[in-house]
């Protein structure tokens, strides 16, 4: 027996897709990248996450008559977030962090930095 982890409509992986990957992933991506542009620290982001996730359950409520006050759904809708905005946050940290302190840090990938070795 599956188990439901998202209520959605007649058309839920549509929906699914368009509104919480599509819409929302791009909207909490945009929003770590600000977030991470205005040099506000990583803890802000599951606080806004908590807000879009919010907007997303409304979306699929008013567009597709959804259920609204689904926790399960919301709980999706929120980790889905989080992880977009944890992936558009932590590539501008770490352009920030090689760009503005090029003396201290080195790029390590997309995702990181690293300390410049010491010159010799």
């Amino acid at each position: 027996m599956p188990i439901n982890l998202y209520q959605g409509g007649e058309n839920g992986l549509w929906t699914f897709l368009l509104v919480t990957i599509l819409m929302g992933g791009l909207a909490a991506y945009a929003s770590g990248k600000a977030i991470a542009q205005t040099w506000r620290p990583f803890w802000h982001v599951p606080l806004y996450m908590l807000a879009l996730a919010a907007v997303v359950r409304f979306c699929h409520f008013a567009l597709f008559e959804e259920p609204l006050l689904s926790l399960r759904s919301y709980a999706v809708d929120f980790v889905i977030a989080f992880v977009a905005a944890s992936l558009g946050y932590r590539l501008v940290r770490a352009r920030q962090m090689a760009v503005q302190y090029g003396w201290l840090f080195r790029r390590r990938g997309p995702l990181g930095w690293r300390p410049t070795p010491p010159a010799r």
